[in-house]
């Protein structure tokens, strides 16, 4: 019984331990080094572009995420159109 206790705890610990999030300026670094993968340079307007999209993007896909997935049908946009 100890055993299975200890286990379960053991689990539950590296399930916790895989929930990292990053900090603001890990996730700058990160979106950094993808659009400089891209190949845009440092201190360009392109590369402020790619930053910023990558960030529309972020936002997009919480939005999307938020409003269950299609905000379209949320709102009653996509139901079929009756033209009599």
């Amino acid at each position: 019984m100890h055993i299975r206790k200890t286990l379960s705890l053991v689990a539950i610990g590296a399930i916790l331990g895989g929930c990292v999030t990053m900090t603001p300026e890990e996730r700058r670094a990160a979106d950094e080094k993808t659009c400089m993968s891209y190949g845009f340079r440092r201190n360009t307007d392109a590369l402020a572009t790619c930053l910023q999209r990558i960030d529309l993007d972020r936002r997009a896909e919480s939005r999307s995420f938020r409003y269950g997935g299609n905000d379209t049908m949320m709102w009653g946009w996509n139901r079929p159109v009756v033209v009599r």
